[in-house]
């Protein structure tokens, strides 16, 4: 069995709705690559992500703003042998993402992109204290290279 692309637009929009969480990967300052679950709010291309205002992920994104968001969903172990090693795969879609980081300091901004984080995760209306929206880092990335996998569907 072999994977096949995912071209349609629909179909890499779905993989991405469904994930619980994303993989961050970026590449640091020794040129070597760093790559972190997080969870992640979706709408319109874009990627919105928070954390703390300080740390490794924010330094490496400050510097190099270059990123690749990977979203998997479906996962089943399979076999068609139950007794050979290799006839054992796992079954998936996933879909890679690329754009560049860019940070959001406006609070209106920020709590648009709180309100589609929570969105991802769960319905309602929230409302955001001033700490908050003043001392999490939100950022976003605008997706311009999209492509997406899947095996065994």
């Amino acid at each position: 069995m072999k994977a096949r692309a995912i071209s349609e637009k629909k179909e890499l929009v779905d993989i991405i709705q469904r994930s619980r969480y994303c993989h961050l990967s970026m590449v640091d300052s020794d040129e070597k690559p760093y790559v972190i679950p997080m969870n992640f709010g979706f709408r319109d291309d874009v990627i919105y992500l928070h954390g703390a205002q300080h740390g490794k992920k924010i330094d490496i994104l400050k510097q190099h703003p270059d990123v690749c968001i990977n979203f998997t969903t479906d996962h089943v172990l399979r076999y068609q042998n139950e007794e050979v090693a290799c006839s054992w795969s796992m079954k998936y879609r996933s879909v890679l993402c690329y754009g560049q980081a860019e940070f959001i300091v406006d609070p209106e901004e920020k709590i648009m992109a709180f309100h589609i984080v929570m969105a991802q995760y769960t319905s309602g209306e929230f409302k955001f204290n001033p700490p908050a929206i003043r001392e999490v880092c939100v950022w976003k990335v605008k997706i311009v290279r999209i492509e997406g996998r899947a095996y065994g569907y």
